[in-house]
């Protein structure tokens, strides 16, 4: 595994954004863990989160990128920190577009998209923080679509989250990141899996964050949800 994914699965449990214990999540599943890109608050951990997501999208798709877009609410900062990480590390200016849950019907900027508005021949990366059915890929992905002006003259090269959960994804065996690639026919990532976060912080852990019962937990939820 990648320093850089080591490193982040510290952040992440650092930050306070991933925990262990008794969740229930939207779906109604009951999960020993929980992951929430919301809980990153302070200056420094945005900069560093988003340093993260530039090291993960170059290692996925490399420097031909014109756009991040990050689908409201939580996608927003995500793909702002991302530009600002890109154009640090491999000096590239990627633009950022987010969408708007309410559409502003007034001002220079009405309309749907916040941020710089995408057009033909744009190759874009979707920035989310998490996803476990892929139902935020439904809406965003016809609000990009809608912005080009020949059918193909936006290009979705694909979308990166932080964690990928490696659960079923609804009336699935696979995950939901496999569920998007296959429907869209782009490419899904992740800056780290639930696999690399397990051989981290257990198998070559020291087991003080996921223990001996948690790691019991894991594997029974698992037995039931995983992906196949």
């Amino acid at each position: 595994m990648e320093q850089y994914k080591k490193d982040f699965i510290d952040f992440m449990v650092e930050s306070g954004v991933l925990k262990f214990g008794d969740f229930t999540l939207k779906s109604g599943r009951k999960s020993p863990f929980f992951m929430n890109a919301g809980g990153y608050v302070t200056g420094t951990q945005l900069s560093m989160l988003g340093e993260y997501y530039a090291r993960a999208v170059h290692a996925a798709f490399g420097d031909d990128i014109d756009v991040f877009f990050g689908p409201a609410y939580k996608g927003i900062p995500l793909a702002v920190t991302t530009a600002i990480a890109y154009s640090r590390l491999y000096g590239k200016d990627v633009k950022y577009c987010c969408d708007r849950k309410e559409e502003k019907d007034h001002g220079a900027d009405k309309g749907a998209i916040l941020g710089y508005k995408i057009k033909d021949g744009d190759k874009v990366v979707i920035i989310e923080d998490v996803t476990t059915s892929g139902k935020s890929i439904e809406e965003v992905y016809p609000k990009i679509k809608a912005m080009e002006s020949s059918d193909g003259g936006i290009r979705i090269l694909g979308e990166i989250v932080s964690l990928n959960r490696l659960e079923r994804a609804p009336d699935s065996e696979k995950s939901a990141l496999e569920v998007i690639s296959e429907r869209y026919g782009f490419k899904t990532d992740a800056i780290v899996t639930m696999q690399d976060v397990v051989d981290a912080l257990y198998t070559n852990g020291d087991k003080s964050v996921i223990t001996d019962e948690i790691k019991l937990r894991l594997d029974a939820y698992y037995a039931e949800w995983g992906c196949r």
